[in-house]
């Protein structure tokens, strides 16, 4: 069985109130992607690891790789202009067979019991997303009045989602649409049942100031 990663870095840094985007930030000696993608390369069974990045930024990146002496395999290729566009461009570099995971690169803290068990249900059911329970109450506001919901309906969806090479480029030839909110909706678009597995409360993804400070309380 084939395995890779696509690591999809083209966020921005404006929640974060950086003038670099988040996935370059600092976090207990190394930047955040840095983190991302050396958890992959600790899996045993590594996969290969493709990074998608505006192009921009690849001259920073590599400067960043050389200054951390960040040595762990990886190919850089360029972004889309949309979070769809750029995961195309991640699979049109893998040949069409084995697994592939889709993750964040502001997601550093990913434990190798989640790559396995994500991994493992995608080989046998085609798709494994994981997701973890609400732990507070939801209310949903519509028309100007909130109405309660039933939190033990509803989950949080993470990333890595993991998916059979063939099924995910299938999916991908579908044209965009705004639904696309992640990987798993574009698959889901075709038909196909999404399956889920126990994600991970630390597989935070880190978007404002605070979530920073909490991944680095984690990782210490």
């Amino acid at each position: 069985m084939k395995y890779y990663a696509i690591i999809v870095a083209g966020g921005s840094g404006s929640r974060m109130q950086s003038a670099i985007p988040k996935q370059f930030l600092e976090l207990n000696g190394l930047p955040i992607i840095m983190h991302t993608i050396k958890a992959f390369y600790q899996w045993p069974l590594v996969p290969k690891i493709i990074v998608v990045m505006h192009p921009d930024y690849h001259k920073f990146w590599k400067k960043l790789c050389a200054d951390y002496k960040f040595t762990v395999p990886h190919k850089l290729i360029e972004g889309g202009k949309t979070r769809f566009e750029s995961v195309k461009k991640g699979l049109s570099m893998i040949e069409d067979d084995g697994l592939v995971a889709i993750h964040d690169a502001v997601r550093p803290i990913i434990s190798t019991d989640l790559l396995i068990n994500t991994f493992k249900m995608a080989e046998e059911l085609g798709n494994a997303i994981p997701v973890i329970k609400c732990r507070d109450s939801i209310r949903k506001l519509q028309d100007g009045i909130s109405i309660g919901l039933d939190r033990e309906q509803y989950f949080l969806v993470q990333t890595p989602q993991c998916f059979q090479v063939k099924l995910i480029n299938e999916a991908y030839k579908q044209e965009y649409k705004a639904e696309f909110t992640d990987d798993a909706s574009v698959v889901e678009a075709m038909g196909v049942k999404i399956n889920l597995t126990e994600g991970d409360s630390k597989n935070i993804k880190i978007t404002f100031p605070e979530d920073l400070r909490y991944a680095e309380s984690l990782l210490k």
